[in-house]
């Protein structure tokens, strides 16, 4: 279970480092072509969701890798399930269909890395 644990959470933590680092970093302008969704939000709200996906990383790795609040991977695999649901709903308010394929795939992955976090 220990394997399957971290191979969940390296491709969750790949995603979410790639997208949170954009969101931190980058410009409105340079996130649009990407992410339509930045022109809907204030700047400083993707800015945020940025921060939460990097220390969702954090959350993931650290606390399994130090043995220190092992309980936090799994509430930070909670909360991406809960921000896929909401990134989800997202898409289906602006009628982009066909954005949500990669929601549900992360929702899985954090589902099934809270499970694993839970049974490791």
């Amino acid at each position: 279970m220990e394997i399957a644990y971290w191979i969940v959470a390296a491709l969750l933590g790949v995603v979410y480092l790639f997208a949170g680092g954009k969101k931190v970093a980058q410009s409105r302008e340079q996130l649009a072509p990407m992410m339509g969704w930045v022109d809907t939000i204030p700047m400083w709200a993707v800015r945020c969701i940025g921060v939460v996906e990097i220390l969702g990383v954090l959350g993931l790795v650290l606390p399994p890798v130090t043995g220190v609040a092992p309980a936090l991977a799994l509430v930070s695999a909670i909360g991406f399930a809960v921000l896929q649901v909401l990134a989800a709903g997202l898409h289906l308010s602006r009628r982009e269909v066909r954005d949500v394929w990669l929601n549900g795939v992360l929702l899985v992955l954090a589902v099934v890395a809270a499970w694993l976090a839970t049974v490791w």
